[in-house]
């Protein structure tokens, strides 16, 4: 513990890993474009300058804090400063803010603004780039850029692909794929997290906002929408409500009012997933490996895994992902003429993830040539539906979701977050009164709520990025592991392979988090932002009747009246 003088004040801290973060828990919104707490340090803005008393100026996010430091950290000096490098970005920055996707929402033009900067004295310095639209899932607008990094230190330090880098020296320097390929043709795997991080419109979402409001508009096609679990408590973040709260009721009625004729519940799905994977994993027991069985839900993960580590894709799930599994048999119902009023019928995905977009182009998501999924829509691109419709969407009545995939259980909401996959198969396979043998028959009362409670605590939930726990299964020790963040995750399977690690099942998801973190939900999320999206889906399980994906009533119907033995045409990849 420590002190230090800040503007005056004295403010206390502790292990906090800079001086910016001193600051800022001192109610300082000192503004920076390069810093984010779990990236590595790169100093490269300048914009959290701050003076100390010998009258020196250094970046606060690249200094420890020391016991009786005094600083300030808005001088005329400072402010100076921070306007003079505004100007300079603000000179080789394509300045069309009006037409920018980002206007509005752009770090730079907001601390132009709030630093007063409205012109720049520098010759503009400007060279106009070919914007990149060869990825499904992101547009790369070099002309935007303003050299922060963010995107270069996330694709490397959190996710491990190394998919852009910088090139080139001085006032040439510029980001970009090796090569200068085209983001489409290189290992990129689409998660987005590059779009989360930047701070104006340099990376972008690539949308499918247009062709899906035309569908919405031709009266001969009946469009059906599923929504997933992580949307619904990131959505209310553009429209003032509280962080995390849960507003499927009100997203439903807003899609109805967009044209949607159906709104489905991506939990339903997720229920699907939990029902073949477990039993999957059983086979694996059963059969002696292969080990580790690994989840497939994420494509980002999925197509990581194909091109990094292709031995083990194999030990990949076959199971489709939650939103395919929903399309799949959803195709299925609207098959019969009496369903689909003899209209083309097109399916939509929203989702809070931008690899969403490259998983529907996938032939092994395809059936008959024909995808199970037409177009996503992120969290993001949906906030932007129903602002250009004009739908207030604080005061929109709540609706229900369609039928009859419109419930799912609490098991299914929690996929959204890290871990709750695992948990969800966990519930499937050590509820009492299964069939099968119950992998947890010694957590199981008659009720089920200790058994849950229990399962919650040997170690699947939690943020950390890596996670392991054991459980023990017909006297066999079954080891698990929870990972999210795919350096973490590569880190993992490097220790898979040379033997030193062991496990018979494992959760991979490509984003910190969790899909609550997804590269298509709002940006601008802090840790209580995170915090919030977390509880508000665990908070969702809670009040949710149903826990198990086995107990939901519509999953038991449709296996007996829709599926009927064809498992593995509608609800596996392979």
């Amino acid at each position: 513990m420590g002190f230090m003088n800040i503007d005056g004040m004295t403010v206390e801290f502790t292990d906090e890993p800079n001086i910016l973060s001193v600051i800022r828990n001192a109610n300082i919104d000192l503004p920076t474009l390069c810093y984010h707490s779990e990236l590595s340090v790169y100093g490269a803005c300048r914009l959290c300058t701050v003076e100390d008393d010998k009258g020196r100026m250094f970046a606060s996010c690249s200094e420890r804090p020391r016991d009786g430091l005094s600083i300030r950290t808005h001088t005329p000096r400072l402010i100076k400063y921070r306007q003079m490098i505004l100007q300079l970005l603000l000179a080789a920055h394509d300045k069309d803010c009006t037409t920018c996707i980002r206007s509005g929402e752009c770090d730079l033009q907001s601390l132009a603004h709030r630093m007063g900067v409205g012109t720049s004295p520098y010759k503009n310095r400007h060279t106009d780039y070919e914007i990149d639209m060869s990825s499904p899932s992101i547009v790369r607008n070099p002309n935007k850029c303003i050299l922060c990094g963010d995107c270069v230190r996330v694709c490397d330090d959190i996710q491990g692909v190394n998919a852009i880098d910088f090139t080139r020296r001085g006032t040439k320097a510029m980001v970009m794929p090796a090569f200068n390929k085209p983001i489409g043709e290189t290992d990129c795997v689409n998660c987005g997290q590059c779009r989360v991080v930047c701070p104006t419109g340099a990376i972008s979402i690539n949308t499918n906002i247009r062709v899906v409001w035309e569908a919405l508009s031709d009266p001969n096609t009946l469009v059906f929408a599923q929504v997933a679990p992580a949307v619904r408590v990131a959505v209310g973040d553009a429209f003032g409500m509280a962080k995390g709260e849960n507003t499927m009721g009100k997203l439903v009625g807003a899609l109805h009012r967009l044209g949607f004729d159906d709104v489905f519940d991506t939990t339903y799905g997720a229920d699907l997933t939990v029902m073949e994977e477990s039993k999957e994993f059983l086979e694996h027991i059963e059969n002696g490996g292969p080990f580790p069985l690994f989840t497939s839900c994420c494509p980002a993960w999925v197509s990581f895994c194909e091109k990094r580590w292709p031995e083990f894709v194999p030990n990949l799930s076959s199971s489709y992902s939650p939103l395919q599994m929903l399309a799949s048999v959803a195709q299925e119902y609207y098959s019969d003429p009496q369903k689909n009023g003899g209209k083309k019928i097109l399916s939509v995905g929203i989702m809070p993830c931008t690899a969403k977009k490259a998983e529907i182009l996938r032939d092994d998501t395809k059936r008959g040539g024909k995808p199970n999924v037409d177009y996503i829509l992120t969290t993001e691109e949906v906030i932007t539906m129903i602002k250009r419709a004009g739908i207030r969407f604080e005061n929109i009545d709540v609706e229900s979701t369609d039928m009859p995939f419109g419930i799912g259980s609490g098991a299914g909401v929690i996929f959204g977050n890290s871990g709750g996959v695992m948990e969800a198969v966990l519930r499937r396979l050590g509820s009492s009164g299964d069939t099968m043998h119950s992998m947890l028959h010694n957590l199981a009362d008659k009720d089920g709520r200790a058994a849950m409670n229990q399962i919650k605590d040997i170690g699947v939930r939690g943020s950390e990025a890596l996670r392991e726990f054991n459980f023990n299964y017909k006297g066999k020790e079954i080891k698990c592991a929870v990972v999210s963040g795919l350096a973490e995750a590569n880190r993992l399977l490097e220790r898979i392979k040379s033997g030193e690690a062991e496990y018979h099942f494992v959760e991979v998801m490509a984003c910190r988090r969790g899909c609550i973190m997804g590269g298509g939900q709002p940006t601008h999320a802090g840790q209580r932002t995170k915090t919030a999206r977390t509880k508000g889906l665990y908070d969702t399980d809670v009040s949710t009747q149903i826990k198990r994906s086995n107990e939901n009533p519509l999953i038991i119907s449709i296996y007996e009246n829709l599926i009927c033995g064809r498992e593995h045409e509608l609800l596996h990849r392979f």
